[in-house]
């Protein structure tokens, strides 16, 4: 099977976790909320942070399903946030992944809501983790040691996770990023303020992603370490690759507002370096984070070309 073949079936895939893990839309009091929740959630894109997760699970040798609730969970929290970033306080862009935002359609107030809404339901759906198979089992009453053992270890893997879950999208990540974006924004940032930005803002999300699949999939201390340098690398060029297509895609090709970032007086790197030389960053990024999987070994080849594909996508 080709990488677009293979990308397409993944993404399906996760698509369908998404949607079986989403709320339902019910004719009750609480129904505006679930539908502008599901609004936004249905509006497509990549689902990159839930089949990345899946594909380090995948090559790391997991091949369980307790890796779902935490797909469509990181799915919710980077929608939620995009609902916030399109809001007339932030960045007051009117659409997102080629329609219009949730608070277009829904009014402002909706739209915080239905945010807040998806943080709260990403928890509660990672949480149903510890309901999968044996993992929520009285492990008191196993008298069988290596089974007791394997309990225990997937308990704690999930515990891990689910920190990491916590921690990746707040204060000391993604939200932090935010912030330091958001009051920055018309300043002139200079190198170490822009990669606080990056990191934290588009990274920690992917890591969160990457690092939830290694722990998952039971990977060693020093593996998940290699995964986190992995995603490090591929948070930064990612966002850089973002600030090149700011410049020089369509609205039909990405689905929002162009030069929405030059428009509101943002800093990028692309402001800082130039467009050549952000090129070569990209690539330099996407090298470093390819010769690390590859020296992981295991089935990493779909891995491989989904790095080369995000680092380098044209939308």
């Amino acid at each position: 099977m080709d990488f677009d073949a293979g990308l397409k079936e993944k993404v399906a895939y996760a698509e369908s976790v998404i949607n079986r893990y989403m709320p339902e839309v019910k004719e009750e009091l609480n129904k505006t909320i679930t539908s502008a929740m599901n609004y936004t959630m249905s509006a497509g894109g990549k689902r990159i942070r839930p089949v990345i997760m899946k594909a380090v699970y995948d090559m790391l040798g997991g091949n369980d399903k307790v890796i779902e609730p935490f797909m469509a969970a990181i799915e919710m929290i980077h929608t939620y946030s995009l609902i916030h970033d399109d809001l007339p306080a932030l960045d007051n862009d009117d659409y997102r992944r080629g329609r219009k935002t949730a608070h277009v359609v829904y009014g402002e107030a909706m739209a915080i809501l239905a945010g807040d809404g998806l943080l709260n339901y990403a928890y509660e759906t990672a949480a149903k983790a510890f309901c999968i198979g044996d993992n929520f089992d009285d492990i008191a009453e196993d008298n069988d040691v290596n089974s007791l053992k394997a309990k225990l270890d997937a308990r704690l893997r999930l515990e891990r996770a689910m920190t990491i879950l916590s921690h990746n999208p707040g204060i000391y990540g993604m939200i932090g990023g935010q912030v330091v974006d958001v009051e920055l924004t018309g300043s002139r940032l200079n190198e170490e303020q822009l990669s606080y930005i990056y990191i934290n803002k588009t990274g920690a999300l992917i890591e969160a992603a990457m690092t939830i699949g290694a722990v998952l999939a039971g990977a060693p201390d020093d593996v998940v370490d290699k995964i986190s340098e992995t995603a490090y690398n591929i948070g930064i060029a990612f966002q850089i690759q973002d600030d090149i297509l700011d410049e020089t895609a369509t609205f039909e090709e990405l689905g929002k507002p162009i030069h929405s970032d030059q428009e509101s007086g943002k800093i990028t790197y692309v402001t800082l370096h130039g467009m050549e030389e952000s090129k070569k960053k990209v690539e330099e990024l996407s090298k470093k984070a390819v010769e690390t999987i590859k020296e992981l070994g295991g089935d990493n080849e779909f891995l491989i070309e989904l790095v080369k594909y995000l680092i380098h996508r044209t939308n």
